[in-house]
């Protein structure tokens, strides 16, 4: 990846925070579900105590996305506010043949990061 494009990883403190994981199957076509999502993480960054967000979906339809909170309070507070529940709905009857939330509470978190230049081959 270059230095000019995001990462694609949500930036989150120390823990503790919390994990939505969302995963899904969709359903054939698009059917409105590339706009209503951008429209959805958007809206979702723009909440107090939302952290940031990862999602990745395979050729077969499965997906899976994780949202980042800072506290319980704040990803209660996202599943009310009234456009994710029209999007939730619409989910429901047009996008998703099935999905799962988990919500967990992230107790430990750590990475690593390949130096630049660094050959990854045995």
């Amino acid at each position: 990846m270059s230095s000019t494009q995001p990462s694609p990883f949500a930036t989150t403190p120390e823990p503790p925070y919390y994990v939505v994981t969302f995963s899904s199957i969709r359903t054939e076509g698009d059917n409105g579900y590339g706009a209503m999502a951008d429209r959805m993480a958007e809206l979702a960054l723009q909440q107090p105590g939302c952290l940031g967000a990862e999602s990745a979906r395979d050729a077969d339809g499965f997906g899976i996305t994780n949202s980042y909170w800072a506290d319980e309070e704040s990803l209660k507070a996202w599943k009310q506010v009234a456009n994710h529940l029209a999007a939730q709905q619409l989910g429901r009857k047009r996008w998703y043949r099935q999905y799962k939330v988990r919500i967990a509470r992230v107790e430990r978190a750590y990475e690593f990061i390949a130096e630049e230049g660094a050959s990854h081959g045995e």
